[in-house]
């Protein structure tokens, strides 16, 4: 496919991604749960999209009033006072990535082309990684690709793409072409990361050093990393059977051992899954009329998954 084609397509999917934004607002605003504007939620708390607007719940009342502000984005986090806000593509306006402090006031943007899919802030708030669809939708098609980067904030460093990186896979270096990385999560550091990086039909777990613009292999059939609070787990998505065409399995991986535990969530996630906390994963399920769910699961592989903020996604921590 050629560029000029591949820019068409992307011209003609946001416009009917915006027809279906609009769709969608009218659709979730009738149904949010009552909301307060006012600082109010305190002690510990879940940021979260709803409606396409940053935010907060209690832990005590997920299901609760929820603070709304202003902004609004397709994909956000935030760690550390620092939110990474994939703000949406419209019919005649390209996204781009808006850094927010603690305020949620924007301090810096990076223009971005394609269709916001990923994000992740590093748990010092420096460190914020993004992943687009630049062709496709959906990790499952075929021929989809990704594009990956990665904002230093505080020296200022911005790397478009991790393609920019030198990969290897069990030692070789892999030049191949249909290279594609998304998913990133930081370690406590803010210099190494873990992140997907697909060949072929493999989907391989990447540890990525960012002062030394390397990735190498850790593990195969690993997709949307999401680092444990310790360092020691990730919670991932698995091909089931090593097959997107079948769905995915939430599970968690011990990084010493290499023990795979699969979560209770039996059925098919897309989506990169965040730790509430040592013991909890969330993740987002879109239902049958289209809006989205914040679900929860032990991340031991017991317990039964349950909804944790209705009409909701993209959950973080805070406190």
């Amino acid at each position: 496919m050629t560029t000029r084609t591949r820019l068409l397509i992307t011209a003609l999917a946001a416009v009917l991604l915006a027809v279906f934004a609009v769709g969608y607002t009218a659709l979730s605003t009738s149904k949010q749960p009552d909301a307060i504007t006012s600082s109010t939620v305190s002690g510990p708390r879940l940021m979260v999209l709803g409606n396409g607007r940053l935010s907060t719940v209690p832990r005590s009342d997920p299901s609760g009033p929820r603070e709304v502000t202003e902004q609004r984005c397709d994909r956000a986090y935030t760690a550390a006072g620092t939110t990474s806000c994939l703000r949406p593509v419209g019919a005649f306006k390209a996204g781009e990535l808006a850094v927010l402090d603690s305020g949620l006031r924007e301090v810096r943007t990076v223009p971005l082309t394609g269709f916001p899919n990923r994000t992740r802030v590093s748990p010092s708030g420096r460190m914020v990684a993004w992943t687009l669809f630049v062709d496709g939708h959906s990790y499952a098609a075929n021929g989809f690709s990704t594009s990956t980067g990665i904002l230093d904030t505080k020296a200022d460093t911005l790397v478009t793409s991790l393609e920019e990186f030198t990969a290897t896979v069990d030692g070789e270096v892999v030049t191949a072409v249909d290279r594609n990385f998304w998913g990133v999560t930081f370690t406590a550091d803010d210099n190494r990361f873990y992140a997907t990086m697909s060949t072929g039909t493999h989907r391989y777990l990447m540890e990525g050093d960012f002062a030394d613009r390397t990735l190498r292999s850790i593990a195969d059939n690993v997709e949307c990393p999401s680092l444990s609070p310790d360092g020691k787990r990730i919670a991932y998505k698995a091909a089931v059977n090593r097959d997107p065409q079948q769905g995915w399995r939430l599970s968690t991986m011990d990084l010493g051992t290499r023990v795979i535990t699969p979560l209770a969530e039996t059925r098919s996630v897309d989506d990169q899954p965040t730790w509430l906390d040592q013991d909890t994963i969330g993740y987002g399920m879109q239902r049958s009329d289209g809006l989205n769910d914040v679900w929860a699961v032990p991340a031991d592989g017991t317990g039964t998954p349950a909804v944790l903020v209705p009409e909701a996604n993209s959950p973080a921590p805070i406190g």
